[in-house]
């Protein structure tokens, strides 16, 4: 099951009403996965600093921790979120914020990057969505996904999105069938993993094939004949979004683009409440066909 929703915004007036888009999506998903849920939202950023999205076991555990950290990084930028909170500091300072968040057992970084922040957790979608306010964000582009756990423990850090790089994130719907020995491959070129989910494999798939300078595009090609099994990623980057489907596409995918903005669901009811998509181009993408867009 599981499903997945995203959005580029092409129309800058529609940005304020990204998080609100996203949410409805994911609360209309929310029977293909109920047990847990997560979305990235690409927002602001500067240029010369690194957003870090961190998560505690509980909203007293970061809030005792920021206030820590103010005390050695007197300049961070520290917003909470519940159980999760929004750093953004000098890049000159990053190893030394990664180090103090090394020591503090029970913190778990789930993104870093320029402009994107991610956000999950355990519950129904609309549950996810209102405990962390993404009625309220703005940004150009966001992805989301609602799960349903066949394979691993429902936990936090099992839900998605999964991100193995800066600004770049995954979310997944299917299968694959040779994840453990991708996994092998890639932590002998030094990708990490922070769960036995086979969409973060995924996910640090692309990051190494674009690490070693491959587009997004060719990075998702390549996996058509690396990464075996059944499934269509959403994957963002800082620039944009992107879709693939496998070549036999058994999972239900359909888009919609208009002037205003281009959307992706598992099922069309996810796009039927967004603006303006009685006059939007409706299609199912094909498989085996990597579909993106991104800012210009």
């Amino acid at each position: 099951m599981c499903g997945i929703a995203g959005i580029f915004l092409k129309n800058p007036a529609l940005e304020p009403k990204l998080g609100a888009m996203l949410a409805e999506m994911l609360a209309v998903l929310s029977d293909r996965g109920p047990d847990s849920a997560g979305f990235a939202v690409y927002g602001s950023g500067t240029a010369d600093s690194v957003k870090f999205t961190l998560r505690a076991g509980s909203e007293t555990e970061m809030a005792d921790f920021a206030t820590a950290l103010k005390g050695d990084f007197p300049s961070v930028q520290i917003t909470p979120h519940n159980t999760h909170a929004v750093l953004s500091i000098a890049k000159a300072d990053e190893p030394a914020l990664r180090a103090a968040i090394a020591a503090r057992p029970g913190l778990q970084i789930v993104s870093a990057g320029q402009r994107m922040e991610i956000y999950k957790e355990v519950g129904l979608p609309a549950d996810v969505a209102r405990t962390f306010d993404l009625a309220s964000m703005s940004g150009t582009h966001a992805i989301g996904h609602t799960r349903m756990a066949t394979e691993s423990a429902v936990t936090t850090m099992g839900a998605h999105p999964f991100s193995t790089g800066a600004d770049q994130c995954l979310v997944h719907n299917g299968s694959l069938s040779n994840h453990n020995a991708v996994r092998r491959e890639l932590k002998r070129e030094g990708i990490e993993f922070a769960t036995d989910n086979d969409s973060e494999v995924a996910a640090g798939y692309l990051t190494l094939k674009m690490r070693e300078g491959a587009s997004l595009k060719e990075a998702l090609e390549s996996s058509l004949t690396d990464l075996d099994g059944f499934y269509t990623f959403v994957v963002g980057t800082e620039q944009g979004f992107a879709v693939l489907r496998d070549p036999i596409a058994c999972k239900p995918a359909v888009m919609a683009e208009t002037d205003d903005y281009v959307a992706f669901g598992s099922e069309y009811r996810a796009l039927a409440g967004l603006p303006g998509i009685e006059n939007a181009r409706v299609f199912e993408p094909e498989p085996a066909t990597v579909y993106a867009w991104e800012r210009h």
